[in-house]
């Protein structure tokens, strides 16, 4: 399985359990992995034969501006549906990151998995 990958990802959003962090907008940190077949794009020098990475993007941006989550395992969890459901998509690695919302840490977050690889 080839992967196409997307690191890096900074989306502002509200999220948060308490109402401190709610009260104003939060920069979260997104790193995809996505499995793909690239044979058939590379042979055929298509776009359309692979996973657009600026597609996907944009569609997880717009997601994640919009969503409103308590807990970042629930927008990874929505996320990694949301990307399944709308790629070709067999396998994912969904990495989100929440900088600066611990001092006694430079950032924390979730890793999760989906799908078969």
């Amino acid at each position: 399985m080839d992967i196409v990958y997307i690191r890096g990802l900074k989306v502002d959003t509200v999220i948060g359990i308490y109402d401190f962090e709610r009260a104003h907008r939060q920069t979260l940190v997104l790193d995809l992995e996505l499995g793909t077949d690239i044979r058939p794009a590379a042979a055929a020098d298509d776009v359309s034969l692979t996973l657009n990475y600026k597609a996907i993007t944009e569609t997880v941006e717009r997601f994640v501006k919009e969503s409103e989550f308590q807990l970042v395992e629930t927008l990874a969890q929505c996320c990694a549906e949301m990307i399944m459901t709308e790629f070709p998509v067999p396998w994912l690695r969904l990495s989100l990151s929440k900088p600066g919302a611990m001092k006694q840490a430079n950032d924390v977050g979730i890793i999760i998995e989906r799908g078969q690889r």
